[in-house]
């Protein structure tokens, strides 16, 4: 099956929860969504007297995600407050409550949508610092939130190198924090896979290679493909519908024959992206993606990061089932000429 959906709630819905960004991605006729985390800053607050004895899933006053308990952190929607404990609370939560992830998951799950969360764009996984355990706990606090919505992938990216900084150490320090992820991964029983992203910038980890070899080398990793990042990276690679199909079945492997991908147009300039844009203008097409979809018959999502967000995820729909309709056509002139001389034989 192939899915379509936007980067977020649909810049169109007049609310601006996560349920309200759902329903409306149903009513376009779309059938995915990737939710983004792009504030994730917490707040270490102790329980008050109503809320010790309570688990997380059913504080209802505000979006708590962990708890600090002797000075280690556990993420455990199940884990019952006590007195001495601080809860990590998110400051701008996706919903209300950890408790409203589970009835939006099973909202979406009844229209079809399939759901997916984005970390924070800027993630540092190469060194060894403060914003390093940082963003690991936004990428535990993604999975645990992703898990309880019934989504399927966490996407992330892993961090730049720093000017200065020795490339290799920065990439041994990227394994070993993505490891140490998955240890508690597997511990935590997180359901969703973490996608790792291919990235738009030469000095930022992760162009196909690297996140090719992150996947052979620990478990649950899959990669992600932004088609407009690999296309600026490799410095306008993606051309042909066969340039996709490469690719495509290039990473479709990794993660049993599914592919989760982001699609946008883009400026780019010596192996750099330099902006986003309308799938319409850059040099990026979707018409050559939409015929390779076509022919390849993929199990694949498709999140537009376009700035024109959902308008461009229903444009892609629309371009990939002309090409649908353009195939059966096809094939139902040829299944008539076959008949007509069969006849004529006859």
């Amino acid at each position: 099956m192939i899915r379509f959906g936007p980067a977020g709630i649909p810049l169109s819905c007049k609310g601006r929860t996560m349920k309200d960004g759902i329903e409306d991605v149903h009513n376009l006729s779309l059938t995915a969504m990737e939710i983004q985390m792009v504030r994730a800053g917490v707040s270490e607050v102790p329980p008050d007297d109503e809320e010790i004895g309570l688990s997380i899933r059913d504080i209802d006053s505000a979006l708590v995600v962990g708890v600090i308990r002797d000075d280690e952190l556990i993420c455990d929607p199940k884990l019952v407050i006590e007195e001495d404990d601080f809860m990590i609370q998110m400051n701008s939560g996706v919903t209300g409550s950890f408790g409203d992830l589970y009835n939006v998951g099973r909202m979406a799950k009844r229209l079809d949508i399939s759901m997916s969360m984005h970390t924070p764009n800027y993630m540092d996984l190469g060194s060894d610092s403060d914003l390093t355990y940082e963003c690991i706990n936004s990428i535990k606090f993604a999975a645990i939130m992703a898990d309880a919505l019934g989504g399927d992938t966490v996407v992330t990216n892993l961090g730049l190198y720093h000017k200065g900084a020795d490339r290799e150490d920065i990439d041994n320090n990227i394994m070993m924090n993505v490891e140490e992820i998955m240890d508690w991964w597997k511990s935590t029983k997180i359901k969703p896979k973490l996608g790792v992203e291919i990235t738009g910038q030469q000095d930022v980890f992760g162009s196909l290679e690297q996140i090719l070899e992150l996947c052979e080398n620990v478990d649950n990793v899959v990669p992600v493909v932004n088609f407009p990042h690999h296309h600026a990276r490799t410095r306008g690679s993606l051309v042909e519908p066969e340039d996709f199909k490469d690719l495509i079945e290039t990473v479709s492997p990794y993660n049993e024959g599914r592919v989760y991908s982001i699609f946008a147009g883009v400026e780019h300039a010596d192996g750099n992206e330099q902006r986003l844009t309308p799938i319409k203008k850059g040099d990026l097409k979707f018409d050559a993606l939409g015929e390779c979809l076509a022919d390849l018959k993929p199990e694949i999502k498709i999140i537009s990061s376009s700035p024109l967000l959902e308008h461009d995820a229903m444009y892609m729909r629309i371009i990939h089932e002309r090409y649908l309709n353009k195939r059966v056509a096809k094939a139902l002139r040829i299944r008539k000429k076959e008949a007509e001389e069969s006849v004529n034989e006859a």
